[in-house]
């Protein structure tokens, strides 16, 4: 995969696409990962998913794209018989540690919230949310470990 990857840089770099605008060129494909050459950079995208609740039935998925410390990307919690969440990720990675503001929108309102990820492209794990007694809003916890673990999802782009 390693070689495949460095040969499709190298292939899309010198046959270039014809493109004055520098648009998407190569695609990789994996069952978890994709990368594509953008702008002459690297970027690849990786999606997980977790399922909790008695019968396995709320799902959270994640698609992140990352692109050198820049992580953009989907978060969509979708419970059971509950009101959803579904939206936007924007932040960064440091090492293994992804910051970001997830900006979604739930009961026809849009919220937002800094979450916290440890990324790995086998695993993705969430420091896990609490209610802020002051507030009475769900933010991160951030004196917790990442417990709320994701496995790899086959990306459908």
């Amino acid at each position: 995969m390693k070689y495949l990857l460095i040969f499709a840089i190298a292939l899309a770099s010198c046959t270039g696409s014809g493109n004055s605008n520098n648009e998407e060129s190569e695609w990789i494909d994996d069952d978890t990962v994709n990368a594509t050459v953008h702008n002459g950079t690297v970027q690849k995208s990786y999606c997980f998913i977790r399922t909790e609740g008695a019968d396995q039935q709320d799902t959270t998925t994640v698609k992140l794209i990352i692109n050198a410390d820049k992580v953009e990307g989907e978060m969509n919690w979708i419970p059971k018989e509950k009101d959803r969440r579904k939206g936007v990720l924007v932040g960064t990675i440091t090492g293994d540690e992804i910051t970001a503001v997830w900006r979604y929108m739930q009961e026809g309102m849009n919220d937002s919230m800094a979450v916290a990820f440890k990324f790995a492209p086998d695993q993705l794990a969430q420091k896990p949310l609490k209610v802020n007694t002051s507030t009475g809003v769900q933010e991160t916890d951030e004196r917790a470990d990442y417990t709320l673990l994701y496995t790899p999802l086959g990306c459908d782009d």
